[in-house]
């Protein structure tokens, strides 16, 4: 584990970034960015609901069973081929990416909380960014647009790498659902914090192994083995209170 860690650490820290890249990575992926996240669960609430994450361990688990074997995992991979798409203007494959990214999203609430945010982001970014930048996203719905394509589109457009864009996004994500059991359990800022630093590595981890994947099928390098955590994003939209929109 350590050498994984001091291999992560050093390809992180070895990443160039302009100031000005840098900046509007911060911006975008800010959680004063307004895409609506804060209004997402991903089904944590009903973990919460029926006693899966009950404190901060158990909803760090929770969350770090996302990470590494569900639908966080298979966002990054969706990332990971759309930003190399985007990058190398491969419109026809950046689209059957998008298609394939909206496919995974297997339930009601997961499509809403990804094409709500992604579509949202592309609002927020056509207003105050180079228009010319999402304009492989034309052809795409609105209610077919998921987050992690939208994101890695931009981030291609404007240069800024696979590995800073990729880990910004899932810090992003997952900086969100800390946020979410802070509100639910609750947990104060400390346990917040603490949360986020712990599940550091696991998210620097799951940064290399998806740059790590070729330019092969990505329907044969999705795969995901969290099914407790896609049934509770179903089993969200009957609870009788709900905080949250999924």
């Amino acid at each position: 584990m350590m050498a994984i860690s001091s291999k992560i650490t050093g390809m992180i820290t070895a990443m160039p970034m302009a100031e000005a890249a840098l900046y509007d990575l911060l911006s975008w992926m800010s959680p004063s960015y307004p895409i609506g996240a804060f209004a997402h669960s991903s089904g944590l609430e009903w973990a919460v609901e029926a006693g899966h994450a009950t404190h901060r361990t158990s909803a760090e688990q929770w969350i770090d069973t996302m990470i590494e074997h569900g639908s966080i995992r298979i966002d990054a991979v969706m990332f990971v081929h759309a930003h190399r798409a985007a990058r190398t203007g491969d419109t026809d494959g950046f689209i059957h990416i998008a298609e394939l990214a909206a496919a995974t999203l297997t339930s009601h609430e997961r499509r809403v909380e990804a094409t709500a945010q992604g579509a949202a982001f592309r609002r927020i970014a056509s207003s105050t960014m180079a228009a010319p930048a999402l304009t492989m996203l034309d052809t795409i719905d609105d209610d077919a647009l998921s987050y992690p394509i939208a994101v890695a589109c931009l981030t291609a457009a404007h240069g800024i790498g696979l590995e800073a864009a990729l880990t910004a996004f899932l810090h992003g994500v997952v900086a969100n659902l800390v946020s979410a059991a802070q509100r639910l359990i609750p947990l104060g800022q400390t346990d917040g914090q603490l949360m986020l630093r712990s599940m550091r590595e696991r998210v620097l981890e799951a940064v290399v192994e998806a740059i790590a994947i070729d330019d092969g099928d990505p329907f044969d390098q999705l795969g995901s083995t969290s099914l407790y955590a896609d049934l509770a994003c179903m089993a969200h939209e009957t609870q009788y209170t709900r905080l949250f929109r999924t």
